[in-house]
């Protein structure tokens, strides 16, 4: 969460002079070493991300435990992009992350 909340401030430009709301100021960030993020608490067994296929009974729940080993820079664009503004605009600021798994070499 914490990570989370500095990238999207990075990616929206809030922390630039010329910010504003309705453009994008943004940098673009990479995050590296997404497999090494850890949680609080019971929140290795107890978070869950969900999606469905759109099919009935197509409903899929993941554990943080599963999908840290599966895909840990899901984590890491999932969190960020629930802090974006859901917009034209957010979407376009989204693409700016990237997330890699392990050091970049």
């Amino acid at each position: 969460g914490r990570l989370a909340t500095e990238v999207a401030t990075i990616l929206m430009g809030k922390k630039k002079p010329q910010f504003v709301p309705y453009l994008d100021t943004g940098d673009f960030v990479v995050v590296t070493n997404a497999g090494k993020v850890q949680v609080t608490g019971k929140k290795t067994q107890d978070k869950t991300y969900v999606r469905h296929s759109g099919y009935p009974g197509g409903l899929k729940v993941e554990s943080f435990e599963k999908m840290i080993v599966r895909k840990p820079e899901y984590i890491i664009e999932h969190a960020v992009k629930g802090m974006l503004p859901h917009s034209r605009l957010g979407r376009e600021m989204i693409k700016k992350l990237t997330v890699f798994a392990k050091e970049a070499k």
